[in-house]
């Protein structure tokens, strides 16, 4: 319609020249000539005159016709380079397009399209697009898109669609109607991206923040959320749960044992034996370590919590299988019930945090209450963990030493060093109050060197006097006896008091041998060859087998004071102490009964074949000044 009406704008001009020029040049000549020959000779002018006019005005449009056809020549050629381009671009592109008309039929497609949709163009095209429909958005959705696209013309957002196999799959599209030069809609161009691994990728992010990677079980993150979400929804519906913390003992000794990857192995093993337990309104977590986490989101009696301590107990009592190994653990327990007042999540985490603790002083493979009476202690014991350091910095602590007889004489053959803590505040704190507090924050292995330095000077100082003692005994912690710089500590400490190995006895618990055998046997060789006296004290509690004790290179048994407690009068410890005293001297070594209190132990344990006693009956342990009073004067 544009080319007719700018080809009539062209002609009507010269049409209307052409007329003029024919209807009134003749009658203009006639009247202005009157001579018949001019007149003719001015006609034939005339004729010329129009041929050359007409021919120049032909020969003016014909160049701006041609101008205009170059032009639009041009413009077809870029046009169609664009349009080659743009195809090239649709066939090539990774997002899907499709092209409908405005009955929403599909006119055409790209190849991204079948790769993506799994749908091939000849199977499409004249189809409407409701055919990968997932079924999962209802009507107002699309509502919400046509709309759009009637008022903005565009569209975009995120789209669940069904691909030829029957697979549900999300994809972010783009929707765009297309209207001509005069305004009028003629197609839809759907321009989409399969985002499947965008969110599987979100998905295994969100996993990895809110689970353990070790056993894929919720972390802290996710646990704590949850916690908070069953204590509001316990506070409104006024119902009770129970949050529990759960903490394998010694799990730091199976690590350093039998490396970190059994230990791994050993963490995925209680994971999901725990997840066999679980019930329903149960979630379990890892919390870090070997610490997790159990919220039962409906427990209204404490009785059903300790019956779930007790199964979790039971159920971690059995044996686990590492490679072929069987390996046995034990584990502690604390329990918070909750709501109580206006406990928080912090708060009720806290609680079950100091009932855990409670549960590992008390022995530990147990389980305990939350109490108040826990948080003063809890309280009590991080003041009391920051005067002890204080003590070490200022010398509150006191060796104090209790005397070792030979029972043969009933002569002081040797002490033992016990540190005592002298508060300037509460006076002498008892051993069993601050031990354990230094054991529990890691003070216990400074505490023991310096114990050891102290001890070993006041031998030196004794012999020196002329004092004669055998050997001066002084306690290894387990955290001492595991630090690989102990046998350097301990040759350190005898070249700077110079005391002579031969007079050092170090005492080292049974348990804290058994608890990695090889390490502690290698340990203990190492100090015998340097030159000090080894005993096994608290003998008959760890558990070790005769094939192992018999390798170690020790001097000395020592009778845990449970079994001389019931002496002469029990028939289990008299076995026990029996029994403990053939075993030592079959093996070569001294046995030494430690508790004894009352003549009648001493005597029995003399008429066993016992070497050594040390008990109140032979002294308390007491300072080196009133040591010293117990020697005749010479």
């Amino acid at each position: 319609m544009r080319s007719k009406f700018s080809a009539l704008r062209l002609v009507l001009p010269y049409f209307i020249f052409a007329s003029l020029w024919v209807l009134f040049s003749d009658h203009a000549l006639v009247a202005m000539v009157g001579d018949p020959k001019l007149l003719a000779e001015l006609q034939t002018v005339k004729g010329l005159l129009f041929v050359l006019v007409t021919s120049l005005l032909l020969f003016l449009l014909l160049c701006l016709h041609l101008r205009r056809l170059r032009a639009y020549l041009e413009a077809r050629r870029a046009n169609e380079s664009s349009l080659r381009q743009a195809a090239a671009v649709f066939d090539s592109t990774q997002e899907g397009v499709l092209v409908t008309d405005t009955a929403s039929r599909i006119v055409h497609v790209n190849r991204a399209f079948a790769r993506i949709t799994g749908y091939e163009q000849a199977e499409v095209l004249g189809k409407n697009p409701r055919i990968f429909s997932s079924g999962r958005h209802p009507e107002a959705f699309y509502q919400a898109m046509w709309n759009a696209l009637g008022n903005r013309r565009e569209w975009s957002g995120e789209v669940w669609n069904r691909r030829k196999n029957g697979e549900l799959y999300p994809l972010w599209q783009n929707i765009r109607a297309i209207h001509d030069d005069e305004g009028q809609l003629t197609h839809y161009v759907a321009v989409f991206s399969d985002i499947s691994a965008i969110k599987r990728s979100q998905h295994e992010l969100d996993f990895l923040a809110h689970h353990d990677p070790l056993t894929n079980l919720p972390n802290r993150l996710l646990f704590t959320e949850r916690v908070a979400q069953v204590l509001e929804r316990a506070r409104r519906e006024k119902q009770h749960g129970a949050l529990l913390l759960l903490d394998l003992d010694h799990f730091k000794h199976i690590n350093e044992s039998l490396g970190h990857s059994r230990g791994d192995q050993l963490l995925k093993l209680v994971g999901l034996r725990l997840q066999e337990r679980l019930e329903g309104g149960m979630t379990l977590a890892r919390l870090g370590g070997d610490e997790f986490g159990l919220l039962w989101d409906n427990c209204p009696h404490a009785d059903q919590a300790a019956d779930l301590a007790q199964r979790i107990l039971r159920t971690l009592n059995e044996p686990f299988d590492l490679d072929g190994r069987e390996l046995f653990i034990s584990t502690s327990l604390g329990i918070s019930l909750f709501p109580d007042g206006e406990d928080n999540v912090e708060q009720v985490m806290r609680n079950a945090d100091s009932a855990l603790f409670k549960a590992k002083s008390s022995g530990r493979d147990s389980y305990a209450f939350y109490s108040q009476e826990m948080t003063e202690q809890a309280h009590q014991r991080v003041e009391l963990v920051s005067a002890l350091r204080r003590a070490l910095e200022q010398q509150q602590l006191r060796v104090h030493y209790q005397p070792i007889t030979r029972l043969a004489d009933g002569r002081m053959i040797g002490c033992e060093a016990l540190v005592r803590w002298e508060h300037p505040e509460r006076g002498l704190v008892p051993p069993g109050e601050f031990l354990p507090i230094a054991e529990e924050s890691g003070l216990i292995g400074n505490l023991d060197v310096w114990v050891l330095e102290q001890a070993c000077r006041q031998m030196r100082h004794w012999l020196t006097q002329g004092h004669d003692l055998a050997f001066m005994a002084v306690n290894l912690s387990c955290r001492l006896f595991r630090r690989s710089e102990l046998v350097r500590e301990v040759a350190q400490v005898l070249a700077s008091t110079g005391l002579k190995p031969e007079y050092l006895e170090l005492e080292i618990t049974e348990s804290a041998v058994m608890e990695d055998p090889d390490t502690a046997e290698a340990l203990l060789t190492q100090l015998r060859e340097l030159g000090v006296r080894l005993a096994i004290d608290d003998f008959g509690t760890g558990y070790s087998s005769l094939q192992r004790l018999k390798r170690l290179p020790v001097h000395k048994l020592k009778i845990d004071r449970s079994f001389v407690r019931g002496l002469p009068a029990d028939p289990s410890d008299i076995a026990i102490a029996r029994a403990v005293t053939a075993l030592g001297h079959s093996l070569g070594l001294s046995v030494l009964a430690e508790g004894i209190e009352i003549d009648a132990q001493v005597e029995f344990v003399r008429q066993l074949g016992c070497d050594y006693g040390q008990g109140y009956l032979f002294g308390k342990p007491l300072p080196a000044e009133d040591i010293e009073r117990l020697w005749p004067v010479t």
